[in-house]
């Protein structure tokens, strides 16, 4: 377990290595830069401005300056904000979508654990077929259109919640559903899945030959090894539900982690856009190298292979 775990590791942090030079590089090669505007910049302030950043060095220089500050945990200024740091930045937002995030995978979990379960329990009956149904909905509509119906229904004519910005409690109502109901129908289809694997197993119909009772069964021996393809797949949805949605954040205007991002590459801002890139990236490996810790503690044949 322990060299699984290290060799998992390693490869996380490989993983974060090239996902910020791949960044660093692409968005020197984007057409534009931080200092364009509508107006354009005196040669002698661009200079000023090239000089202050560091933009003036050759990119090779460039790059690994600003992979030793961030080794050393800084995350440079905004090139577009004076004066703010994007770790000022991040950490104002970045709550915001942790809190959407947080309640989504509540939601999430809430829905689709029980669907699925009851729909592989009840196989082939009117609860799995309206289950799967409602699920296969949920899969099929998109974030920008099952956002504007909620805002539709309990915004606008129930005016149950405020339709968009992030100025009471709440404000994470709307915005958690829209991600929450997304990701219940997912996991409502994988725990059917699963379940119904497992069920199918030859252990299963030997606990129930001897007896033991059907909940016991579901609850104790199948859960386990059903829950998998979940857990698997509660890596990447896990940091995409807490970093926030970048559609849900523009369609509720939301000053989340994913707001700042757009905005970043819509201003051209180097720092922001690889700040924010590699802080989701990190989420996204760290979360699949813990998935991938308890899949295998779950399942040690995945230890061996």
């Amino acid at each position: 377990m322990l060299r699984f775990t290290l060799y998992r590791l390693a490869q996380a942090l490989g993983v974060i290595l090239v996902v910020f030079t791949i960044t660093f590089f692409l968005i020197r090669l984007t057409p534009g830069d931080p200092f364009a505007g509508e107006k354009a910049m005196p040669p002698d302030v661009r200079r000023v401005m090239e000089e202050r950043y560091g933009l003036n060095k050759p990119l090779i220089t460039q790059y690994f300056t600003t992979l030793g500050s961030y080794l050393r945990g800084d995350f440079q200024p905004s090139m577009k904000y004076q004066g703010m740091w994007n770790v000022k930045i991040i950490k104002d937002a970045f709550p915001i979508s942790l809190a959407i995030g947080s309640c989504a995978l509540v939601i999430a979990l809430g829905l689709g654990l029980p669907a699925g379960i009851i729909a592989a329990v009840k196989k082939n009956t009117w609860m799995d077929y309206g289950f799967m149904s409602l699920a296969l909905i949920g899969i099929c509509l998109p974030t920008f259109v099952m956002g504007p119906m909620l805002i539709m229904t309990f915004g606008l004519k129930w005016r149950v919640f405020n339709v968009a910005g992030w100025f009471e409690k709440t404000d994470w109502v709307l915005p958690s559903l829209t991600m929450g109901l997304i990701y219940a129908a997912y996991i409502a289809r994988l725990t059917r899945g699963g379940m119904l694997e497992v069920l199918n197993q030859d252990f299963i119909r030997t606990a129930r030959a001897k007896g033991v009772p059907g909940s016991r069964i579901v609850m104790v021996h199948a859960l386990r090894g059903g829950l998998l393809p979940v857990v698997a797949f509660l890596g990447p949805a896990l940091a995409g539900i807490t970093t926030g949605s970048f559609i849900i954040e523009k369609i509720f205007n939301l000053p989340g982690l994913g707001q700042h991002f757009v905005s970043s590459v819509f201003n051209r801002d180097y720092s922001l856009i690889l700040a924010t890139v590699v802080l989701l990236a990190t989420l996204l490996v760290v979360t699949n190298f813990l998935t991938d810790v308890l899949v295998a503690w779950l399942n040690p044949k995945v230890r061996l292979s």
